[in-house]
């Protein structure tokens, strides 16, 4: 079973770690839809999607191992060919592409974030933004650097990072306002 799983009362093991399974098999499927809605940049490698915040929200609402594990399923979605990552790309070369950087940093993200939220250091609105940012973080990090083997360090910086900063703030802040719309923040 995965830490932080809320066990029924005379709640078998194996029902939960079935439970647990099918939340986790569910989030990859949702990131795995959600790599349907991109927007590509001309002057960049590098589209504008949504994966990202829903990644790191994953890490919030279901802790590190099983956001982790979701991602992992997604990951291995690609890998075998099923068209879940932007556009719709699919495959290993996907995943060693210039931005499968990127695609690994969600996996780091999630259970980063999902460490920060196990520990109580995300239980507040503004808390929480800063989990996120640091998840967000990391995934630029990550991305950056393996896109710079193809580009070069200050191009990955212009093309990889820069474009997007002021975007993914205005979606970790949706991020935080739908924490908040589903009665998240703990009091």
């Amino acid at each position: 079973m995965f830490p932080h799983t809320i066990t029924l009362k005379n709640e078998r093991p194996a029902l939960a770690f079935a439970r647990d399974g099918a939340i986790v098999l569910l989030s990859s499927i949702l990131l795995s839809l959600l790599g349907q809605v991109s927007i590509p940049l001309p002057f960049t490698p590098v589209p504008i999607v949504t994966q990202c915040q829903a990644v790191l929200m994953l890490g919030l609402l279901l802790g590190s191992r099983r956001a982790a594990a979701a991602v992992l399923v997604f990951l291995a979605q690609g890998a075998m060919g099923l068209p879940v990552f932007a556009h719709g790309s699919a495959g290993l070369a996907a995943l060693v592409g210039p931005t499968g950087g990127y695609l690994f940093g969600y996996l780091v993200g999630a259970f980063a974030v999902g460490v920060i939220m196990e520990r109580g250091l995300a239980k507040t609105s503004s808390k929480a933004f800063l989990a996120l940012l640091a998840g967000n973080g990391i995934v630029y990090l990550l991305g950056a650097s393996y896109l710079a083997s193809f580009i070069g360090a200050q191009k990955a910086m212009l093309l990889g990072v820069a474009p997007f900063v002021i975007v993914d703030l205005i979606k970790l802040t949706a991020c935080v306002k739908i924490l908040q719309w589903i009665g998240w923040e703990k009091k």
